[in-house]
């Protein structure tokens, strides 16, 4: 397999498939360029190899084209970011002429790839009612379809850059369908690179001790993750709104805590399995209760087993937090997925806060520390810790489901 270290890219036309899905504010701003700047080294290789770019991805949830999600808007950053001018293609089915014509050193932008359904390879404008026949000829037509698109694709290029980790777990025509195209030619930018070493070193042959942090609200959306990570973990933590379950699954009163009783059955087997295999878990012993969802809500500590009627608990107390806190520093491997609390309530968000700082300083000491999934991350960030954790995965549901043990289109097709 080829990689971008060792690929010779001069006279070569790279098209790259990056994620440039950045929130714009209603000026068509870029409010927050994390992703861009994430995709840089890997654009600028390419150019510093003698290449030229072809940067194609997708923005927004778009039903055809839209000015809101053209990807014009974002061109001046890019441009600042790599220090070269940026040709823009405004549309990606009809870049022939500028793709053919870039000289190395040169930059070229494609149209927003979902302008296209043919990009998710899923039929648009279909009736609510329409039978299950004119659903399955409305499949089968856009797959057809995407076939020429993904060819066009292709034909702009002498090879392909997959660095766009959030869209890896998408089936889609530019982040694994124009691999095949690619066959001697394929491979991971410095993004994925590091999203996949990072998810190996947690979930392949990790340095012991092993502790997953898992947070959130829902048992039910993490329960195959939980049960996935108990054949590397030796403890793990359970905390946030999804700890309550657990709590009422042991005989426990929780309140008008948030509390999926549909899954209370579950979360008792969970614990089971956990205790068969050997991994330590670690609820929340104590919490920090308020009489209302509110930050200027009353507030009081209580065991997490005896949460009054009226109370609800929003994050974890000072003594459950020592307990983590000897935990963590005992480990050697840390993954962090899920806040603890409701730390978007400046009132609730000491115990998330508090695992950001242990993280940091077990990080320093050379413990190996991942933070993933779309909360603990904006979390980590917005507490200015992202630079003091090994790595912050920027992949969201793809990370998910990569820790779920599930093979990524977008990855498995580099390495076929």
């Amino acid at each position: 397999m080829q990689t971008i270290d060792t690929y010779d890219f001069r006279g070569k036309k790279a098209i790259v498939r990056v994620d440039f899905n950045v929130p714009l504010n209603e000026k068509f701003e870029i409010t927050d360029d994390t992703r861009i700047r994430a995709a840089v080294p890997t654009l600028k290789k390419v150019l510093s190899g003698g290449g030229s770019l072809i940067i194609m991805s997708h923005l927004g949830r778009p039903k055809g084209v839209t000015e809101k999600y053209s990807l014009k808007h974002i061109l001046g950053r890019v441009s600042e970011l790599l220090g070269v001018p940026v040709q823009f293609a405004d549309d990606c089915m009809k870049a022939d002429a500028q793709a053919s014509a870039l000289k190395p050193g040169e930059v070229l932008v494609l149209e927003n790839l979902r302008f296209y359904a043919e990009e998710e390879g899923k039929p648009r404008g279909l009736a609510d009612d329409a039978s299950e026949d004119v659903k399955k000829a409305a499949k089968a037509e856009i797959k057809e379809k995407q076939k020429e698109f993904v060819k066009k694709l292709a034909s702009y290029a002498d090879c392909y850059i997959n660095d766009a980790f959030g869209t890896a777990h998408r089936a889609h025509a530019s982040t694994a369908l124009i691999a095949s195209y690619f066959p001697n030619d394929k491979m991971f930018g410095y993004v994925m690179e590091g999203e996949i070493k990072a998810i190996e070193k947690v979930l392949g042959n990790p340095v012991k001790p092993v502790t997953a942090i898992i947070g959130g609200a829902k048992v039910s959306s993490k329960i195959t993750i939980i049960e996935k990570l108990f054949d590397v973990c030796d403890n793990m933590i359970i905390g946030g709104g999804m700890v309550f379950t657990f709590m009422k699954a042991k005989g426990g009163k929780t309140g008008s805590s948030i509390c999926e009783d549909d899954q209370l059955q579950l979360a008792a087997d969970t614990l089971r399995k956990a205790e068969e295999k050997g991994v330590k878990i670690y609820l929340s012993e104590g919490v920090v209760a308020a009489d209302k969802f509110d930050n200027n809500a009353n507030v009081k500590v209580c065991s997490a087993m005896n949460i009054p009627d009226g109370w609800m608990g929003m994050d974890a107390d000072d003594e459950t937090l020592k307990v983590w806190e000897k935990v963590l520093h005992e480990s050697k491997t840390v993954l962090w997925n899920g806040p603890v609390g409701v730390f978007e309530m400046p009132a609730f968000a000491k115990g998330t806060l508090r695992i950001a700082e242990i993280l940091a300083e077990i990080t320093a000491k050379g413990a190996f520390t991942l933070v993933g999934g779309g909360d603990s991350v904006a979390a980590v960030t917005q507490m200015g810790f992202a630079d003091k954790v090994s790595y912050v995965s920027t992949g969201g549901g793809a990370m998910l489901e990569a820790l779920e043990g599930k093979e990524l289109p977008g990855i498995k097709a580099i390495r076929e």
